[in-house]
């Protein structure tokens, strides 16, 4: 299903891994980036760091929980595995002080919960570079 699809970005194909451990937060994500992105469930750092063939992430959404049991350790090997790729964090609020903490290096900002399409593909666009196609987005991530 299609919900409020800019064709341009689906042409675009971004590439995006959804690397959460919680499968149904991972199914989610991923059901609202499908659309407008080619968005991969991933659901571990090992996998994430493996590809499977995948090819190389523009965008990372990466939960703040494999940060908290990992350390800043994960996000330097998913930075050094993929220099290019931008890192979004899926946190509980989007004023989570550890995943503010972490801003800067690859990672462009954090997606707090309660997620919504509108928010998270607002989130992904600036995370990208893309101008938001829908109303009332704000210029901030």
């Amino acid at each position: 299903m299609q919900i409020g699809v800019e064709v341009s970005r689906s042409i675009e194909n971004k590439r995006i891994f959804v690397v959460h451990e919680d499968e149904i937060v991972r199914a989610a994500l991923q059901f609202m980036l499908h659309d407008e992105n080619e968005a991969h469930e991933v659901p571990s750092l090992e996998d994430a760091l493996d590809g499977n063939g995948r090819g190389a992430p523009d965008l990372l959404l990466v939960d703040m929980g494999l940060v908290w049991s990992r350390g800043m350790d994960a996000l330097r090997d998913l930075r050094r595995r993929f220099p290019g790729g931008r890192i979004l964090l899926v946190a509980e609020s989007e004023d989570d002080p550890d995943a503010n903490a972490c801003l800067g290096g690859g990672v462009v900002g954090v997606i707090g919960k309660p997620l919504t399409i509108e928010g998270v593909r607002r989130k992904v666009d600036l995370a990208l570079g893309r101008v938001p196609s829908y109303a009332g987005w704000k210029a901030s991530l």
